[in-house]
């Protein structure tokens, strides 16, 4: 069955709360923006070079807000390379000095390009790992020297892949970033643990966002994907936003170190649905 909206319906969670998401100009970034915002918390939006699609999302979330009932929360777009400490460094400068606090971090910023491995370009392998996985990172120590400074605990959300777990053939950067994200996740989750911080991730499957644009469009490509997919349909950035906003809640209070993916299946091994091995 398709994904509906129910909108009227979300929960208030995270009323206080004070929350940045990395990439949030559009895809599940934009959602998981807008969705921490229905349930209440203040967003700070990060972009780095979509400025006019931050400011669609800024305008969607203050109306998230509102419309729910939260008031004028003070949601910021704040832009930032977080490929670069420098920029990373300035990000976290400037929303403490506003806020004065910090209480999730969704480390969502990255992207893929395709190429084959051996002809894979240097630069180009840096550039994906330095946003992919050293940005988050680098944006995990600093929210992280916050939450300890401050006490009270805190919450960080990275944002994987299905590909954490599943090769991806002609996409080896983006593939090593993701699996990377798995013991960035898991590391500190065990590290912060016993300070109250938590630290999870999401894995998404094939979800209808900009960065899949190469076969959303194309009725037959979507086909292919599609049939790949147990529950028979590519995933909604909304679905894969509540995801985030469960683990930035105290309803996940007890869930830390972990990946949930939101895949419809994919994980499952598909190609194993009928049984051609024995």
């Amino acid at each position: 069955m398709p994904h509906t909206d129910r909108s009227s319906q979300l929960p208030s969670r995270l009323v206080g709360q004070y929350a940045l998401v990395t990439g949030a100009s559009q895809g599940i970034g934009r959602a998981v923006a807008i969705r921490l915002a229905q349930e209440g918390a203040t967003v700070a939006i990060n972009y780095y070079d979509h400025a006019g699609r931050a400011e669609e999302t800024l305008a969607l979330a203050r109306t998230a807000s509102s419309d729910r009932g939260h008031g004028k929360l003070d949601h910021v777009v704040v832009k930032a390379n977080v490929g670069n400490d420098q920029d990373i460094a300035a990000m976290f400068e400037t929303i403490l000095a506003r806020w004065k606090r910090l209480d999730c971090l969704v480390n969502n910023a990255g992207f893929q390009m395709e190429s084959p491995s051996e002809a894979l370009d240097v630069e180009t392998y840096r550039r994906i790992i330095d946003v992919n996985l050293n940005g988050a990172v680098l944006c995990a120590q600093k929210a992280l020297a916050h939450f300890v400074a401050r006490g009270g605990g805190g919450t960080i959300i990275n944002c994987s892949s299905v590909h954490q777990i599943i090769p991806k053939p002609g996409y080896l950067a983006y593939s090593i970033s993701k699996g990377g994200m798995a013991n960035l996740t898991r590391t500190l989750a065990l590290e912060f643990a016993g300070r109250g911080i938590r630290v999870n991730a999401v894995g998404p499957g094939a979800i209808d966002t900009p960065i899949n644009a190469a076969w959303t469009g194309d009725p037959e490509k979507r086909g292919v994907v599609t049939s790949h997919i147990p529950l028979g349909r590519v995933g909604t950035p909304e679905e894969i936003a509540a995801v985030f906003a469960f683990l930035a809640s105290d309803e996940s209070s007890y869930i830390t170190g972990q990946t949930i993916y939101a895949c419809g299946g994919l994980t499952l091994f598909p190609e194993f649905r009928e049984n051609w091995a024995s």
